[in-house]
């Protein structure tokens, strides 16, 4: 944005130099013309009053005027009589007929004339002045007076180099001080850019430092400073109810499933069926309670630790391969000899992996393989679980991170745990991807920031 302000500036500065410059640039080169012509036929009047009498009365000219003014500005000096023959030229010492020229002709005939020719014998421009020799009404002759114009010309092309230097000086400031002006107005925009990503991300702390720029921006950065700290607030109290929720509803249902099992013990045998299935749904509204109760909590900001993600890695695989061998499945490692530090939020890197080695065995078959896997980077580290199930469409992949989602409804489970690990993960600064795995499965991918080796 920046560069568009500055760019239009100087679109407008070169629009507005151009429309005064080059008219004055033209003006210049013309009244220069002009000038010199009024000049040089001055002096062709002057010169021909000098030689006046000596034409009227048939003397030979006299040169040394002519020859002086020829020394002096390097115009060549041209006189003829009434029948166009020349009685004197600076430029050669032979006499000859000039009667057929255009410019003399006129004169012979009582005019003057200007103007400018290109001479073929010099390759250059001339500038011409004819003017009658005269006297009591009758012309004896004419004078010409010619001036290379390349003199013109040069004092024409140096206006316009310093027209061309204003004009750099000009864009030059411009340019300066359009940048600082731009910056005053692109600085504090990109800085609310900044915390509108910010926000987006979740995180609606506001700046200490106050916006600075126009008033219209500092009032939007007023604006949203607000909001964040009502949505921060709105926020907060929904997790603070559901994080309370939860935690009321644990005690309810653990005493709802005591008096449950005491009721089996004393129940027919029609009745212990019914009451297995009362059990089941309040194992599994305890389930979403203490699920809602981790989402609340992996919600929250919280500050990132470094953990050795190889060594939680090896922890939790170990654990659950326990369960894996009930079932006939295999659990695979694969992870280097040292440490691999990563930046996570306490506890989370031990849910996350929870979270997607149940649902890999959950969803693989029996005598099926669940391959970890976790590969160090110089910047990111990341953690693979791989399982050998169905998998998922690439439809299903998007709506597998959303809360309360279930791909597999005949299976037990609130559809929050992956909701849960994408929670987890952002709150630790990582991001969380899923793809096809080599076996026609599911692979989750977590990537965490990794820790510089001090």
């Amino acid at each position: 944005m920046t560069r568009r302000l500055v760019l239009s500036y100087l679109v407008i500065t070169l629009v507005v130099l151009a429309m005064l410059e080059i008219p004055l640039g033209i003006f210049y080169a013309q009244r220069e013309r002009d000038r010199l012509i009024a000049d040089i036929e001055r002096d062709a009047n002057v010169i021909a009053t000098i030689y006046e009498d000596d034409l009227e009365r048939g003397h030979v000219p006299d040169p040394t005027p002519a020859a002086r003014y020829h020394e002096r500005t390097g115009a060549r000096v041209v006189l003829v009589d009434d029948a166009g023959m020349s009685k004197l030229d600076t430029g050669s010492t032979t006499p000859r007929d000039f009667s057929s020229r255009p410019e003399i002709e006129s004169a012979l005939q009582g005019d003057r004339t200007s103007g400018v020719r290109n001479s073929e014998r010099l390759d250059r421009p001339l500038l011409y002045v004819a003017v009658p020799v005269a006297s009591g009404g009758v012309v004896h002759g004419a004078l010409r007076v010619t001036l290379d114009a390349s003199s013109a010309d040069q004092r024409v092309h140096r206006f316009w180099v310093g027209l061309a230097g204003v004009s750099g000086i000009i864009i030059t400031t411009v340019g300066l001080v359009g940048w600082a002006l731009a910056l005053s107005v692109t600085r504090p925009i990109r800085r609310l850019s900044d915390t509108a990503t910010r926000y987006s991300s979740g995180d609606l702390s506001t700046d200490d430092e106050p916006v600075r720029g126009p008033p219209e921006i500092q009032e939007l950065a007023v604006n949203m400073e607000t909001m964040a700290g009502r949505l921060a607030l709105l926020i907060e109290e929904q997790r603070d109810f559901v994080a309370d929720a939860s935690h009321q509803l644990r005690t309810p249902l653990t005493a709802l499933r005591l008096r449950l099992e005491n009721l089996q013990t004393h129940a027919s045998e029609d009745q212990a069926g019914e009451l297995d299935s009362i059990m089941d749904e309040s194992s599994r509204l305890a389930l979403l309670v203490a699920d809602l109760l981790q989402l609340a909590r992996a919600d929250e900001q919280a500050t990132g630790a470094e953990v050795d993600l190889r060594q939680l890695v090896a922890e939790r695989t170990d654990m659950w391969s326990a369960l894996a061998e009930e079932r006939g499945m295999v659990i695979e490692l694969a992870a280097p000899d040292g440490a691999v530090p990563a930046r996570a939020v306490a506890g989370a890197v031990e849910q996350v992996l929870d979270n997607l080695l149940d649902n890999a065995v959950n969803a693989s078959p029996a005598h099926g393989t669940v391959r970890v896997e976790v590969a160090p980077g110089p910047l990111v580290h990341t953690v693979t679980v791989s399982d050998s199930g169905p998998g998922l469409s690439d439809d299903d992949k998007v709506r597998a991170l959303h809360r309360f989602w279930r791909g597999d409804t005949s299976t037990p489970g609130t559809g929050l745990g992956l909701a849960i690990a994408s929670a987890l993960v952002a709150a630790s600064g990582g991001s969380i991807t899923l793809t096809d795995s080599p076996d026609h499965g599911l692979r989750v991918v977590v990537s965490l920031a990794a820790v510089k080796a001090r």
